[in-house]
C-alpha cells in the first residue's frame, strides 16, 4: 500500500475515532435497596467539545432477563447507539432494571424498589455526573419488553420528570387474566412474579393497579407525547394493540405502528431509530436539543 494512502487512511481512522460517541459505566447506589447498580452511558463526541452546553437524556431500559449493557451488547448492530447519540446529540443512560423487577416497587420485596431507584436516585445521580438538561423538558424514556411497560408505567407516574415516553414491543399487562397460558406457562409465570407482587390469585388487583394497560386514563390526564409499536409476529402483539385501542378511545394522542418482526433484538434495532426520532422532535420542540 502507499505511503500516502496509509497515512490517509490511519489519519481518518484516527479522527473517527476522537469522534465517536464515548459509553461509560456509572455505579449507582440505591438507598432504598441497599445495593449499587451500574448504569451504561453513552454521551455523544460532542459533549465533549462543546462544555457549555447542557444536554438532554433518554434513559433507555432493557427487558426482562436482561441487564443494563444488553443494548449495547445484543443488537446486530454493536454501534447502533453510539450512533444514535452522536446524530441527536443526546446522552443515552441505560440503568439496570434486574431481570424481572418491571421497574416498579415490589410491596414484597424491600430489594426490589426500582420505581425509586430510577426516579430518586438514577435521576440526580446522572445530573450530578453530566452536564445535562436538569428539567423534564431534556429528558425523555423509553424501552423494549418489561423495558416498554416500564418506559410507560414511570412516565404515567411521574410526568414531572419527562416530557415524552416510549415503548418497543412492551409488555403492557401484567394481569394473567388476558393471557392464553398453558399450565406450564402459568406456574412458570407465578413463580416468576411471587417476589415482586406476590401471588395473583391472592392480590389480584396489584397485578391490576400496575399494568400500563389500565394507565391510560392517567396518560390522558398527562398528556405525554407517546410513541408506540410492536412486531407483527410478536406474542405481546395484543396486548399492544388494546393499549392502542384505549388510548384511541380517551382522545389520547399517540404514535402506534405494527412493523414486520418479532420478539427479537433485530426488530428492536430497527425500532430504536424511530423512537429516537419521534423523541428527538419532542426535545427540540421543548427547546431542549443541542443542535
Amino acid at each position: 500500500m502507499p505511503r500516502l494512502l496509509l497515512l490517509a487512511l490511519l489519519f481518518f481512522a484516527t479522527t473517527a475515532a476522537a469522534s465517536a460517541a464515548k459509553v461509560d459505566t456509572l455505579a449507582i447506589p440505591s438507598a432504598a435497596m441497599n445495593k449499587t447498580y451500574r448504569a451504561a452511558v453513552v454521551t455523544p463526541a460532542s459533549y465533549a467539545k462543546n462544555k457549555k452546553a447542557n444536554y438532554p437524556v433518554l434513559y433507555l431500559l432493557h427487558g426482562a432477563y436482561g441487564h443494563f449493557a444488553d443494548w449495547l451488547k445484543s443488537t446486530p448492530d454493536k454501534l447502533l447507539v453510539h450512533r444514535l447519540a452522536d446524530q441527536y446529540n443526546v446522552i443515552i443512560v441505560m440503568p439496570e432494571g434486574e431481570t424481572f423487577a418491571f421497574y416498579l416497587d415490589s410491596p414484597v420485596n424491600p430489594g426490589s424498589q426500582f420505581e425509586t431507584y430510577l426516579t430518586k436516585e438514577g435521576i440526580p445521580k446522572i445530573d450530578q455526573r453530566y452536564r445535562t438538561i436538569r428539567d423534564r423538558k431534556g429528558r425523555v424514556i423509553s424501552g423494549l419488553s418489561m423495558g416498554g411497560h416500564g418506559a410507560l408505567y414511570l412516565s404515567a407516574r411521574h410526568p414531572e420528570l419527562y416530557s415524552a415516553a416510549g415503548s418497543m414491543s412492551g409488555a403492557l399487562d401484567l394481569q394473567s387474566i388476558n393471557r392464553k397460558l398453558s399450565p406450564e406457562a402459568a406456574a412458570q409465570r407465578a413463580q416468576l412474579w411471587a417476589p415482586v407482587l406476590g401471588a395473583e390469585t391472592a392480590n389480584p388487583e396489584r397485578f391490576a393497579a400496575n399494568s400500563v394497560v389500565n394507565l391510560v386514563d392517567q396518560m390522558q390526564r398527562n398528556g405525554l407525547p407517546l410513541i408506540i409499536d410492536c412486531g407483527i409476529d410478536d406474542g405481546l402483539l395484543e396486548i399492544n394493540r388494546e393499549v392502542h385501542r384505549r388510548l384511541l378511545y380517551n382522545h389520547t394522542p399517540h404514535d402506534y405502528t405494527e412493523r414486520p418482526g418479532a420478539h427479537t433484538w433485530e426488530y428492536w434495532q430497527n425500532a430504536l431509530p424511530y423512537q429516537v426520532l419521534f423523541l428527538h422532535a419532542v426535545l427540540k420542540a421543548n427547546g431542549a436539543a443541542v443542535l
